[in-house]
């Protein structure tokens, strides 16, 4: 069998649960989706525990183990990812963590967490970002701050110097209303001690200059949530993993706008090609994504898509917005349906994890799957949803089964044993 070349669409977020008043359906399954429900139609489905059952995944694990790298064995923090994704340098031994501009409002002595996201968008994001970029830190001179704006509220942050660790815990309290969390080791080392008073001293210092920021006080005037502080998670260091091209001879491209995902297959050895309207939100522009794909396989065997805009949906609770992300996802698959030939082609669709909208958060529930190209055993599923996946001919599996899947649809496996 001559070898293929494989598309692997993942859309951040899509899975849900049933909505009352889409009569009982999920999003997906009240969407209008032709091109998906034709995909599914001839393909096969099922539905997928990206870690595993009941397990909550976190984006950057559950995408580690959709690559066929076990995250209980690779996983060092989500930070990393971050900044590798935002083409930063990132050196073994430095610190990273994901961060959020974020609104606080001081109460009783405390920082309390009014918005996580000031507002989720954040045209100003840049220009704060560069206001706190390498400060510096009285009583730890040695120490390198850098601080970066990437997409709505996010930023990432770094901490270069000696005796760092990322063995500390989170800034942010994930729930609104609860106050800003200090830093503290979570080994008995002094690096992590050290480490720790360090990411304190950067909160405080961080709040004081965003709160007398000048693209503050138009926000203020705008009556907009100010974005006066930085929540930070997920400390981490870079991980050492083995190339797609080591594990499977691929090479492999990635088109994802937002960080984490474009982090994540750099660090596994894709490269990140950038794409005009790959926004990482839910303006994405599609079939311009769709298009630079189809063109990628030109040079690749293999090309990652990440679409972020149905997860933004299913945090705010937004099923209307989940809804139009399908429909537009929909829309570029109907794009591939013109410029792929499932005959040389293997494509796959799939999400990360569930985010229900009644939920407004990642949940441990399965997500759909549907595969399709040359030598696929094609089932009777004739809708891609939650539901009707579960029917198919792949039935359940994990994250890491679905590159072993690829590779062998594609001609790119080896025996095991004579």
């Amino acid at each position: 069998m001559s070898t293929v070349k494989c598309v692997l669409i993942i859309c951040d977020g899509l899975g849900d649960r049933p909505i009352e008043e889409l009569g009982g359906r999920t999003p997906l399954e009240a969407a209008n989706k032709p091109n998906l429900d034709h995909l599914a139609s001839v393909g096969i489905n099922g539905m997928m525990h990206p870690i595993g059952p009941g397990i909550t995944p976190g984006s950057d694990t559950s995408h580690l183990s959709i690559f066929g790298y076990d995250p209980y064995a690779y996983y060092t923090g989500r930070g990393p990812f971050e900044v590798l994704g935002m083409g930063l340098p990132l050196g073994y031994e430095d610190i990273a963590f994901r961060g959020n501009f974020a609104t606080v409002e001081e109460k009783d002595g405390d920082l309390v967490v009014s918005d996580r996201r000031a507002g989720r968008r954040l045209d100003e994001g840049d220009e704060l970002a560069r206001s706190l970029d390498g400060m510096e830190l009285d009583s730890h001179p040695d120490v390198e701050v850098g601080i970066e704006h990437s997409v709505e509220h996010r930023c990432a942050v770094t901490l270069k110097g000696p005796q760092l660790s990322h063995k500390v815990t989170d800034t942010d309290p994930h729930t609104p209303g609860q106050p800003l969390l200090s830093c503290q080791p979570i080994s008995e080392d002094k690096a992590a001690q050290r480490t720790a008073e360090i990411v304190n001293l950067l909160t405080s210092k961080s709040h004081a200059i965003l709160s007398a920021h000048e693209a503050n006080k138009r926000r203020k005037q705008r009556g907009l949530p100010l974005a006066n502080a930085i929540l930070l998670r997920g400390a981490g260091v870079r991980p050492r993993l083995p190339s797609l091209r080591e594990k499977y001879g691929l090479r492999a491209a990635c088109i994802a706008g937002a960080a984490l995902y474009a982090g994540v297959a750099v660090s596994v050895g894709m490269d990140l090609l950038r794409v005009k309207g790959s926004t990482g939100t839910v303006e994405v522009d599609t079939l311009a994504v769709g298009r630079a794909a189809v063109e990628a396989l030109a040079d690749y065997d293999f090309v990652f898509v990440h679409i972020k805009g149905a997860d933004n949906a299913g945090h705010d609770g937004d099923w209307e917005m989940k809804m139009r992300m399908v429909k537009k996802i929909d829309g570029m698959i109907g794009a591939f349906r013109d410029s792929l030939d499932l005959e040389s082609t293997c494509l796959a669709v799939t999400a990360d994890h569930s985010t229900p909208c009644e939920v407004g958060e990642h949940t441990g529930d399965p997500v759909p799957i549907v595969i399709a190209g040359p030598g696929v055993r094609t089932d009777d599923i004739e809708e891609f949803g939650e539901r009707s996946c579960v029917k198919g001919g792949l039935s359940v599996i994990r994250g890491l089964d679905l590159m072993p899947l690829l590779m062998n649809l594609s001609g790119r496996t080896e025996k095991f044993g004579s």
